[in-house]
């Protein structure tokens, strides 16, 4: 049995070998770091390059499948969407493990394999007839639009729980970018743009009648979809992530928005006078003694800059302040009217203000001044003196 080498068989080729080199990597790694995120990935891609080995073995010529093999099942289609998801959970939750109650996730994949099964070990005489009676009479349609269904659900499931991630590290972080997975987002959006493609592409065939050769363009889409999951996937750097979507509640998500100015924050804990918190934040329950808390913690953050730390964290911060995420997210949203991302940004963009009109900071680039005021990257600083002062860090030097 030998393989003919084609251009169309070729490129699929490459995709398969591709997939399963980076799936014994990841599952090598997995294993040996304990990463159940790499032992998923792994398998994702597996589930990817049987997407598109039916093609490949077939104008690889081997005809094995559709012979010895007629009606076995020939992809893990069915358990491809929720190891994608699971996959994103263990991303962002280093403590995440499988649970009873997740089984019901592989239940479409068992019914399937099951019925495929079942049928395939009653011969190849009852296969024929079968398929050409019963199979292709409806039961083929409802599979393929289950499976449709299974994977824009899974999509959409998904791409909430990277919003909800998203919107929890602003909470959390004082610098996202290293753990934002924009690579995620952006394989979740080649993966939906992949599907829709192949969907058109089946649509077209079932219209146009189009041949092998001509329906061929789905399965090369899901190669370049192999090598960048792997190759991206693959160099990821695992951060000890404990993101809960069921206890995400705990911590606000959208910040209540105070009218304290600037100076109103800084003379505040320095002179001693307490904060005034507006209606809106009095509205509802909140800590009784926020005012107090507030206070301390901007005294905190003027004598002792914490700010000035690229990776401060949430819990750190709570940690030296001797109190919990929890109340101290509450304090920083309800009493500062931010999130934490942006109540540590801010006085790092303060930090650069004051430090730019130092004489002695003149020989220091914008970068350099940046990476001392706490920013770990030109990007997040940019993003943030924009947004804060409404200008660019050339603009306000100049003015």
């Amino acid at each position: 049995m030998s393989f003919y080498f084609s251009v169309y068989s070729t490129p699929l080729l490459f995709g398969f070998v591709q997939g399963w080199l980076y799936a014994i990597l990841l599952w090598i790694r997995g294993y040996r770091e304990e990463r159940l995120s790499d032992k998923l990935l792994g398998w994702v891609l597996v589930g990817l390059c049987f997407q598109i080995w039916v093609y490949m073995l077939g104008f690889g010529g081997i005809e094995v499948l559709w012979k010895e093999l007629e009606f076995f099942p020939r992809t893990i289609s069915f358990l491809l969407p929720p190891l994608i998801y699971f996959y994103l959970k263990s991303q962002f939750d280093a403590t995440f493990r499988f649970r009873p109650r997740d089984a019901w996730h592989a239940l479409p994949f068992v019914i399937h394999w099951a019925y495929h099964i079942l049928i395939f070990a009653q011969g190849p005489d009852f296969v024929r007839q079968w398929e050409m009676n019963v199979h292709d009479k409806g039961i083929n349609d409802l599979e393929f639009i289950g499976g449709e269904v299974q994977q824009y659900l899974y999509l959409y499931w998904s791409f909430q729980l990277y919003r909800g991630y998203r919107q929890w590290i602003k909470h959390q972080f004082s610098e996202t970018d290293t753990i934002s997975f924009r690579w995620y987002r952006n394989f979740l959006i080649a993966l939906t743009a992949t599907v829709t493609f192949s969907l058109a592409v089946t649509l077209v065939d079932l219209w146009l009648n189009l041949s092998f050769w001509q329906d061929w363009w789905g399965d090369l889409a899901g190669v370049f979809l192999i090598y960048y999951v792997s190759i991206n996937g693959y160099a990821q750097v695992t951060r000890k992530l404990v993101f809960k979507p069921d206890l995400a509640d705990t911590f606000p998500t959208m910040p209540v928005q105070v009218a304290l100015t600037t100076a109103e924050i800084d003379a505040g804990p320095a002179a001693n006078v307490p904060v005034a918190l507006p209606d809106e934040v009095t509205k509802g329950p909140m800590l009784p003694d926020l005012p107090e808390r507030l206070a301390g913690l901007l005294d905190y953050m003027r004598t002792e800059k914490p700010y000035l730390e690229p990776d401060l964290a949430l819990p750190d911060l709570a940690r030296r302040l001797h109190t919990n995420p929890v109340i101290l997210s509450q304090v920083i949203n309800a009493g500062a009217g931010k999130n934490f991302n942006d109540f540590v940004n801010e006085y790092r963009v303060d930090e650069f203000k004051r430090q730019i009109r130092e004489p002695v900071n003149a020989h220091l680039s914008f970068l350099g001044l940046a990476l001392d005021c706490g920013f770990n990257s030109k990007a997040t600083f940019n993003r943030a003196f924009k947004k804060f002062t409404g200008t660019s860090p050339k603009e306000f030097a100049d003015g």
